[in-house]
């Protein structure tokens, strides 16, 4: 076999894993940039050699032996990825100034469904599945050293046995049984809430409606009606963050009023509702790219607002386009933007990049 078909054929027997690599590897990294990075890595890795892989195991568990391990060395000299929350107090609605933006390189970010959820014929895999990418679990996962990360995702999510996990990891069953005690000790007082469903139920349908007419109007007091007495807003980079409707509400009409006119466009992120958010461009007509906004939704109420402001990365990594042109048509909005699930909530954007704070 000629070098050039021995690499498309190691290329065509890897390809399959890639959605499911890279959701491990998210889980495990906290960044779809870097599990995407990772992923690659692994592949080459794997090709490279391929030709000493003797099939005692599976293919599936090597690769996940190559993508732990090259995670786990990405880890070594990684800052652990943090939420706004994680740093300090919330701040009052009064606050006239986000704070400074910090690398992105700390913050715990979103990912596209679609790069890290393999499709599932079995429901329950897939509820488990996007239970397992929201952004409160992922962001749970970062406070766990990285051998314990790595021992609940096999466990947990992806329902490795102990000895497969011990094997994969060089270690013992009794080590990975007491690593696997102490990660859901820690994620047990981490608050992890949310529902998950998709198809969206008629209830969550009418919520993210409400939702979307009450940000485009900013009407601030129709807003404040759908947020959970604790419910959060964050916005990295930026580090401020608010607790409670009257501080959101209240910061939304002074500091972040510049939000107001904004347009959201459904996407797919984190198996949760998402939308792209676009504000009015100050220097002539449409929209320009502003936020990517993952909500939580928890017994038929917003528990977390979660804005991502590096659109300039996020929104190429959602397939968006940075601006939405007014008077454009159906057509050409159709064909500029992704088909969501979540646009199920009955909104009809304006035709769809310049930032920065909600």
């Amino acid at each position: 076999m000629s070098e050039v078909a021995t690499s498309t054929s190691v290329e065509e027997l890897l390809e399959p894993y890639r959605s499911e690599l890279t959701g491990y590897c998210y889980r495990m990294l906290g960044s779809a940039f870097e599990a995407e990075d990772a992923v690659q890595d692994t592949f080459v890795r794997a090709w490279r050699s391929f030709e000493r892989f003797e099939g005692r195991s599976a293919l599936r568990t090597w690769l996940y032996r190559i993508a732990t391990n090259v995670c786990l060395s990405m880890l070594t000299s990684a800052q652990r990825r943090v939420r706004p929350m994680d740093l300090g107090p919330a701040a009052s609605g009064d606050a006239t100034h986000p704070g400074e933006p910090r690398p992105d390189e700390i913050w715990t970010g979103p990912a596209p469904d679609d790069r890290v959820l393999p499709e599932r014929a079995d429901p329950a895999e897939v509820i488990a599945g996007r239970e397992s990418v929201r952004l409160a679990f992922v962001a749970a996962l970062q406070h766990l050293p990285p051998r314990q990360r790595a021992v609940l995702i096999l466990r947990e999510v992806l329902a490795w046995s102990a000895q497969e996990v011990a094997e994969l990891l060089d270690t013992s069953v009794a080590s990975v049984n007491s690593a696997l005690q102490r990660a859901r000790a820690t994620l047990a007082a981490a608050d992890t809430r949310g529902d998950v469903r998709r198809p969206l139920d008629d209830e969550q349908r009418a919520l993210l409606a409400r939702y979307v007419r009450a940000f485009e109007a900013y009407d601030l007091t129709a807003l404040a009606a759908l947020l959970h007495e604790d419910a959060t807003l964050s916005m990295p980079p930026m580090p401020l963050w608010l607790r409670g409707p009257r501080d959101i509400t209240t910061w939304m009409a002074g500091t972040g009023r510049g939000c107001r006119g904004s347009r959201l466009v459904p996407v797919l992120a984190n198996g949760q509702p998402a939308f792209a958010q676009y504000r009015p461009d100050p220097d002539g007509p449409g929209h320009g790219a502003w936020a990517l906004v993952v909500l939580d939704i928890s017994a038929g109420r917003i528990t977390r607002l979660n804005y991502f402001l590096d659109t300039d990365r996020l929104f190429p990594l959602f397939g968006l386009p940075d601006r939405l042109e007014e008077g454009a048509g159906e057509a050409e909005q159709a064909g500029q933007l992704p088909q969501a699930g979540v646009a199920a909530v009955d909104h009809e954007p304006p035709a769809v990049p310049s930032r920065r704070q909600p």
